[in-house]
């Protein structure tokens, strides 16, 4: 990696949207530290994708998140793609999984932002995106185990950027009212035609634009969907 590029972190770096968000910042002239559990799949993209570094770890785990900023260095641009997420009724799902996920989606956000946002506020500037989805919004009865920490999330996020925002450091979420182009999607949707689904590029298009927003115009919630979907 070339030090003098800035630095992006992005967490949750799975085969569609991480994956999709660390290569449009790698082609924006970042570097990018990647985290996830996978560390195969990492290795596998390090190679791949210039001006990365493979970070294998758990973000529900603070030392784990402590130790990777300590060797990559403060990140001008913090990516929160993580997620955790279970189907099923209040009475379907095990509490310690409901746990899990608030583990995930939010307090690892929150650990996140108190471990790279006071350098951004020195500096003056930076930004952190976080990706959600429209569990964030609502709460349907088989998304009891998901939605309530979605939901947790993008209000914690209003928080971050209420707070930093008239320091410098542009905080946004944004909700994907969409089927993610995934190769596990298509076999579950067949029939489905292309313009269903959403493409892990585009998604990355828009996360890097809401990073790059001029301060004079700046997005708090964003919502990216297909031209048909309903909403």
């Amino acid at each position: 990696m070339t030090d003098t590029k800035p630095l992006a972190l992005v967490t949750g770096v799975g085969p569609g949207t991480g994956a999709a968000v660390v290569r449009r910042f790698a082609e924006g002239g970042y570097r990018v530290a990647m985290l996830a559990r996978n560390a195969e799949r990492l290795a596998a993209l390090e190679k791949e994708i210039p001006d990365t570094v493979a970070m294998p770890c758990d973000v529900a785990d603070v030392a784990a998140l402590e130790g990777v900023i300590a060797k990559v260095g403060a990140p001008n641009i913090v990516v929160h793609n993580a997620v955790g997420g279970a189907f099923g009724t209040f009475m379907q799902v095990e509490p310690q999984v409901l746990q899990r996920n608030f583990e995930t989606n939010t307090m690892a956000l929150f650990h996140l932002a108190r471990l790279t946002t006071p350098a951004m506020v020195v500096a003056g500037q930076g930004s952190l995106i976080v990706t959600g989805n429209t569990s964030a919004q609502r709460g349907k009865a088989a998304f009891a185990g998901f939605a309530p920490t979605k939901a947790a999330q993008r209000i914690l996020a209003e928080s971050l950027a209420r707070d930093l925002g008239p320091k410098g450091v542009h905080v946004a979420y944004l909700i994907i009212d969409a089927v993610i182009d995934l190769p596990w999607q298509r076999e579950r949707l067949p029939n489905a035609p292309d313009d269903f689904f959403i493409s892990p590029k585009s998604i990355a298009a828009e996360v890097f634009h809401l990073a790059h927003q001029p301060k004079d115009a700046w997005s708090f919630l964003s919502e990216i969907r297909p031209f048909h979907e309903p909403w």
